[in-house]
């Protein structure tokens, strides 16, 4: 019998199943447990070899078996960090400050080069960040409020990465429960509106009230009720507590009526047996009903004024008409009113005097209406001269206008007039220094020649020739005289 020395070569990543003995040729040994270089590096394996199948004619050559040794090194291979312990388990109250260490979280490089180990949380697995872990030691910190009727458990994954190689990653899964404390008052579950019958005697059952707190108290709930303080001498109704998270509102007298008063608001105390103990006041509203001998519900006083939730066709329609017949009057009254203020109102057509104004200054704005009085014009000899000051200047700039001699005004004829009004302007040295265009045309009565106004001619008055006004006959000679002769002496003030 020979023996063979062997000597392999296994990497601790070789994760296979059995350490196998050899039973017939070519079979291969097996690992059945994970290897780590760290606990044991070197393996030796005895490796004896026989022959099942003899011949009886050879038994007398030998044993026909051999055995050899198999030399194991298990090779060094980066692996990545390993948490003692795999999972963490934490009960953390919902009141505990922000930033207080929760749990610390281990881990370590099992190689052994041991490198240093970087903390992180996987944030797909905290969404919404109550958590934070430091970097460096691994602590878990919160790092938001926690609420356990908002969210009463948290599953995060708290990573560790080697700083030398940061592929090296290894994760461990963190459970956090959140641990109640008593930060919610008892409340009603809903709006409580009952009635109470007219025909009611004392001590008749009008509502069974119960109340909900979100807390979970590891004691269990338990409610006590009361009528509030402004309430406890009620006369009307009492509030029995039945000790079983209930309460009773009972009639107290009986002789209830609509007309006196229809409703009733009775406020109701519920606490809680937390620690601290929280209480809160809910409403019962109590509307005073018509009931048979029963105690059946007929009516109450606030069906009375409901309205019908719909109308007619017929309703809508007649309400439509009215609305149009008070349009069709407010219409009609409005168009009478202005045929009353026509006849006012003088026609285009019906005046025979023609008011030709224009205006080819900028500024002033409407006081220019006022330098002169058109109406003089109209009727000269009847127009009374009336001083006014110009309302287009300064208000503390008095003008000089009421010092012009009056005897330039006197004069009947619009010729004088108007030079009276012209030397009136040009002796007004306080007058704003306002360039106004003003033509006045005036036509005697019963012109046949219409209106002599020529708003469309370009000329002005110093370019026209009015000795065609000589052959117009008597009817023109005092417009002769005013513009033909002017032209001919050559006035300066023209």
């Amino acid at each position: 019998m020979h023996t063979l020395t062997k000597e392999i070569y296994v990497s601790e990543e070789t994760f296979m199943h059995v350490f196998y003995h050899l039973i017939r040729p070519g079979t291969m040994a097996k690992v059945r447990h994970p290897l780590s270089f760290e606990t044991k590096k070197t393996y030796t394996l005895k490796v004896e070899g026989a022959n099942p199948h003899l011949e009886m004619r050879f038994l007398n050559l030998g044993p026909f078996r051999d055995t050899a040794t198999v030399h194991i090194s298990v090779e060094d291979v980066d692996e990545p960090p390993v948490f003692e312990p795999s999972f963490y388990f934490v009960e953390v109250p919902e009141d505990v400050d922000i930033g207080t260490t929760i749990q610390m979280i281990n881990a370590k490089d099992p190689d052994v080069t041991n490198n240093s180990i970087r903390y992180s949380i996987d944030r797909s697995s905290d969404p919404g960040r109550f958590f934070y872990v430091d970097i460096t030691t691994g602590a878990l910190m919160t790092a938001r409020p926690l609420d356990r009727e908002d969210v009463a458990w948290h599953n995060i994954t708290v990573l560790a990465v080697e700083m030398n190689n940061p592929s090296q990653v290894g994760s461990v899964t963190v459970t956090v429960r959140i641990l109640d404390v008593n930060d919610n008052a008892p409340e009603f579950p809903r709006f409580y509106e009952t009635f109470v019958c007219e025909n009611a005697k004392p001590g008749q059952l009008v509502q069974t009230v119960s109340a909900v707190d979100q807390d979970d108290p590891q004691e269990g709930q338990h409610f006590y009720y009361s009528l509030a303080p402004e309430a406890a001498n009620n006369p009307n109704f009492t509030l029995r507590d039945n000790q079983d998270n209930t309460a009773w509102i009972l009639t107290r007298r009986s002789g209830f009526r609509q007309q006196e008063q229809n409703t009733f608001y009775l406020p109701v105390l519920i606490a809680d047996n937390g620690r601290p103990m929280l209480s809160s006041t809910g409403t019962v509203t109590i509307r005073v009903c018509s009931c048979d001998d029963k105690g059946l519900l007929m009516s109450c006083n606030a069906e009375a004024y409901v309205l019908p939730v719909t109308l007619s066709r017929g309703a809508l329609i007649a309400i439509l008409a009215c609305i149009f017949v008070l349009l069709v009057l407010v219409l009609l009254i409005l168009s009478m009113r202005r045929h009353r203020k026509q006849p006012y109102i003088i026609d285009e057509d019906e005046n025979i005097h023609e008011n030709i104004v224009r205006y080819d200054d900028e500024g002033g704005g409407e006081e220019d209406t006022e330098a002169f009085d058109i109406s003089a014009l109209w009727n000269p000899r009847e127009a009374q001269v009336v001083m006014k000051s110009r309302q287009d200047m300064m208000p503390e700039i008095e003008s000089l206008s009421r010092y012009v001699p009056q005897v330039c005004t006197m004069d009947s004829s619009v010729h004088s007039y108007v030079l009276a009004k012209l030397y009136e302007a040009d002796m007004d040295l306080w007058a704003p220094p306002f360039d106004s265009l003003q033509t006045y045309m005036f036509e005697g009565n019963g012109s046949v020649a219409e209106s002599l106004s020529s708003l469309q001619s370009v000329t002005t008055d110093s370019e026209q020739n009015y000795d065609y006004l000589t052959d117009w006959g008597p009817r023109f000679k005092k417009l002769a005289e005013m513009y033909g002769a002017t032209e001919g002496t050559g006035g300066g003030l023209w």
